[in-house]
């Protein structure tokens, strides 16, 4: 119980999650990494993923240090950081 109440109070201090999406996002605060990896060998790994979307087209992620990733299949990565006060994802 104790390990729940730190995880808990850790989770205050998050950057505040936007989305102005009709997209459905699910928390995946119990994940340390994830890391994709595409054919030929080539990896992305996200450090601290907090909120993921499955989709056709590919994943977002949104990770602990306030960044946004979008993984879409055939790509190998694409990441941005939003402005301060300014939706994560907008589409």
């Amino acid at each position: 119980m104790a390990t729940l109440a730190k995880y808990l109070e850790a989770e205050k201090s998050l950057p505040e999650f936007r989305n102005d999406t009709e997209l459905k996002f699910v928390s995946i605060y119990s994940e340390e990494y994830r890391e994709y990896t595409f054919p030929g060998g080539d990896k992305i790994r996200i450090e601290r993923p907090r909120m993921l979307n499955v989709s056709k087209n590919g994943h977002r992620v949104f990770d602990e240090a306030g960044v946004s990733h979008y993984i879409p299949q055939g790509w190998i990565h694409l990441e941005w950081k939003a402005k301060d006060g300014a939706p994560h994802f907008v589409k």
